[in-house]
């Protein structure tokens, strides 16, 4: 099933390759570089037909993208020489480096080879309270309890509500409904304990030995040791910093560093916002994450970067490599710069 956005966006893509807009437009429009965002990178996802199999593309795909990216003349540069870069105006030749949000174990194993093959360095936002369980992957976790379940009720402010998950298409909006319920109508730092609740009243068993898709602390200090691996900050507990009060979103901004320093030897240098949309991160998010003195942020905006981003640190966007456009010639059209302006109401310099 195809989202409708997702097809809108594919079929403009689309007209903007087979057109020749892209290539004609890049030296004028394709900017100095770009951070691409990966999540999951695995060639066996455990759902492939998930509702958020978007998360994840294969091995083969990470690789032929740089493959094809070094051929057009990137190169791929650590997170800290891509900032040095944006500082100096992009002088050289374009670059690009590579993030990877929430530290998932296939990272490691099946992303990290791929990297190794072409020197390709990578950073691997990480937030502690997903490692050590005190957060959930609240989205995998909402998957199962709808692929388990025929019809759920959820309680909500305005009483119980009964939820239809009989059908495929059913699952999808009912996944949605508890997406939006969970980020929008229940507080942020009470999410764990409403989505617990949801699992019990709907006989969903938390702890029936789900797979663990994140690495451990021992595996993400071995991570950090390695010459192509930089260790990000993700928050301590993966919290949408626009719905918590002042004290709360900087000691998820703050606290973080202290704790990623304890766990594994380093201070992080670089940060990004979970979430990274409008509705999660702003002008005050940006200042919290200045003041915690993160050399860089990044957001979820869709964009390739500009000389002006040296203005605009904590507030860098990204170019999302997905499994909904998990084709070269897509993320060509993207690196193009065409698609900056139609994704953010003209703007080619795209903070927040």
């Amino acid at each position: 099933m195809i989202h409708g956005g997702e097809a809108i966006r594919k079929l403009a893509l689309n007209l903007a390759r087979y057109t020749g807009l892209a290539p004609l437009a890049k030296p004028f429009v394709g900017g100095i570089g770009a951070i691409l965002m990966l999540h999951r990178v695995t060639a066996t996802p455990e759902k492939p037909n998930s509702v958020n199999r978007h998360l994840n593309i294969a091995p083969a795909f990470l690789d032929a993208l740089i493959v094809d990216m070094k051929a057009r003349g990137y190169v791929f540069v650590s997170l800290d020489e891509a900032i040095e870069r944006i500082k100096l105006g992009g002088k050289g030749d374009q670059f690009a480096t590579i993030t990877a949000d929430d530290a998932y174990r296939d990272n490691m194993t099946e992303a990290l080879p791929v990297l190794e093959k072409h020197g390709a360095p990578i950073t691997i936002y990480t937030a502690p309270g997903l490692i050590d369980g005190a957060a959930d992957l609240w989205w995998d976790v909402v998957e199962d309890i709808v692929d388990t379940s025929s019809r759920l009720t959820l309680q909500t402010a305005r009483g119980a509500t009964v939820v239809d998950c009989l059908t495929p298409g059913r699952k999808i909006q009912a996944v949605a409904r508890l997406n939006a319920w969970l980020t929008l109508e229940v507080p942020e730092a009470e999410q764990g304990a409403a989505l617990r609740e949801l699992a019990r009243a709907n006989g969903y068993n938390f702890d029936s030995g789900r797979p663990c898709t994140l690495m451990n602390w021992d595996e993400l200090r071995t991570m950090a040791a390695h010459p192509l691996v930089t260790i990000g900050a993700h928050t301590v507990n993966h919290r949408n910093l626009k719905r918590l009060s002042e004290a709360d979103a900087r000691h998820e901004i703050d606290d973080v560093r202290r704790i990623l320093h304890e766990r594994l030897g380093q201070e992080p240098r670089h940060f990004a916002y979970p979430y990274g949309y409008p509705s999660a991160v702003g002008c005050r998010e940006v200042g919290f994450a200045r003041d915690a003195g993160y050399a860089s942020a990044v957001t979820t905006r869709h964009g390739v970067l500009r000389a002006e981003h040296a203005g605009f640190l904590h507030a860098l966007p990204r170019i999302s490599v997905n499994g909904r456009y998990q084709s070269v010639a897509h993320l060509r059209t993207m690196l193009s710069g065409v698609t900056t302006p139609l994704a953010n109401a003209g703007k080619m310099v795209v903070t927040i």
